[in-house]
């Protein structure tokens, strides 16, 4: 007699999306043509956008958008609309400003408001020029920009991942944004601020330090959502520019979030004060910005999860929660390498860092389980090999699903890709569907390849599938995340 063996059960998989919402109408109104031509541009990088060019600014205010939307406005044309009417009719719209003036270009907004008080209408300001900051160039940054400020405002209930910038000047902004978001992908959103008031405000929830609650601040503010902050050196604090602002926001965050890395935007002498514990970006300087994206990768947890000594010296590159588990096994042995091994081991874990880290790589509800825990020695090596184990258990079978088609692996996420309507695949790739799957089933290499992937139609399938069929001959030699390393 057969007996029919009861199916393996699955798990569902939940991707991270960042941005619960997302911007569904850009609206230009602009006299500028370098703008006006950006439709061209974010229809075929941000094909889920739809773009609409007016001409007046009696359309501008009367405009209803289904859904969340973003208005570009040159400076003529926000000196004319009516900004508040336009958010009355579209609770979700963010007002941009691209600015081809220089002072509000190089200066701090009360100074650019006082000026010229049109300014202070537009959620966010950007530079514009024919060069660096030309507008085919930011276009995308802005538009991303826009969206971030809009779900860490409005729809801030989950769990977010922040980079803080704060500086002053909006054509740096303008020049750095691409890059950054280049780097980041769909992995962490970034809010801008520009003044010391600002940052309190968003850190800890209060106006001023004395205000800071040491035994609340965590639950006052945004502070516990930042992963990286990238800060100016001099920046309005009580409108007086030649402040300690940089200095003292750096110490203040040393102070309440040792976890969190810092990058200095500055070529000033005082930023080298604090080379030891942040990474310092001179302002223009090209040849920071390859090591700028390695910083980022290997001090947020985007990258590689890195254990080394104070001294800079690698240890180990782990990749994903497999190799993780194997170094926890060499951290579990009574040996003199591996006492000090679990000693760089409780350092990070005491810092956020392996949870962040698995919140990079998608692992979310792990994480979860995990950032509270403050547990040390041996029992800290059992308890994460039995959480990773289990995850490790739990992803061999949680497969992918694309309109009602089942992948559980390479080849069979290659075959989808190749049969399912393409409209089906587009949402999955804007909204980094694919590379979070691929990043918790162990496959980081291809999953970092597919973030930037964008586009319609054939050509986007194309696009997929030519990187995926790649990577499915290179794994071929490796064993990714599996359920081989359950005991």
């Amino acid at each position: 007699m057969h007996i029919q063996s009861e199916p393996k059960k699955e798990f569902r998989f939940t991707p991270r999306i960042i941005n619960p919402v997302k911007i569904k109408n850009v609206i230009i109104f602009s006299a500028d043509e370098q703008i006006r031509q950006t439709k061209n541009i974010l229809e075929k990088s941000m094909p889920w956008v739809a773009v609409k060019i007016l001409s007046d600014p009696i359309s501008a205010g009367n405009y209803r958008s289904a859904g969340a939307m973003v208005l570009i406005l040159d400076d003529v044309a926000l000196n004319l609309v009516n900004t508040e009417t336009i958010k009355q009719k579209n609770k979700d719209a963010v007002i941009v400003l691209l600015s081809a003036t220089e002072l509000i270009q190089c200066s701090p907004p009360s100074i650019a408001q006082e000026k010229l008080p049109y300014t202070a209408k537009a959620d966010l300001v950007f530079a514009f020029n024919k060069t660096d900051c030309a507008p085919e160039k930011i276009i995308q940054s802005v538009v991303r920009s826009a969206e971030d400020l809009l779900n860490i405002s409005k729809y801030s209930d989950v769990r977010r991942y922040i980079f803080l910038i704060v500086d002053d000047e909006p054509r740096w902004l303008s020049q750095f944004f691409p890059i950054l978001y280049d780097i980041i992908g769909q992995r962490a959103d970034v809010k801008t601020v520009r003044t010391y008031e600002e940052a309190l405000k968003f850190l800890f929830g209060v106006e001023k330090e004395s205000d800071i609650d040491d035994r609340q601040y965590i639950s006052s503010g945004h502070g516990d959502d930042v992963v990286c902050l990238i800060t100016d050196i001099f920046f309005p604090k009580e409108n007086d520019l030649k402040s300690d602002a940089g200095k003292d926001l750096i110490n203040l965050i040393q102070n309440y979030y040792p976890r969190i890395p810092i990058i200095i935007a500055s070529k000033t002498k005082v930023a080298e004060a604090f080379k030891d514990s942040a990474f310092i970006l001179p302002k223009g300087d090209p040849g920071s910005l390859i090591t700028l994206r390695k910083y980022i990768q290997d001090g947020t947890g985007m990258g590689d999860f890195l254990i080394q000594n104070e001294k800079g010296e690698i240890f180990y590159r782990i990749k994903n929660i497999q190799e993780m588990i194997e170094v926890l096994e060499q951290a579990g042995k009574n040996t003199r390498e591996a006492i000090k091994l679990r000693g760089l081991l409780e350092s990070y874990g005491k810092r956020d860092c392996i949870s962040t880290w698995l919140y990079m790589h998608s692992f979310r509800e792990l994480g979860d389980v995990l950032r509270p825990m403050r547990i040390e020695g041996q029992r800290m090596i059992t308890v994460l090999k039995r959480h990773l184990k289990r995850e490790v258990l739990r992803m061999a079978s949680t497969p992918l699903y694309i309109d009602n088609e089942k992948a559980s692996n390479l080849p069979e996420l290659l075959h989808l890709l190749k049969i399912v309507d393409p409209s089906k695949i587009q949402n999955l790739s804007n909204n980094d569907v694919f590379s979070s799957w691929l990043d918790r089933k162990g496959y980081t290499e291809l999953a970092e390849e597919l973030r930037p992937i964008h586009g319609t139609g054939q050509i986007l399938i194309k696009s997929l599938s030519s990187i995926v069929a790649k990577w499915v001959h290179l794994y071929k030699e490796k064993k990714p995340i599996n359920s081989d390393v359950i005991p």
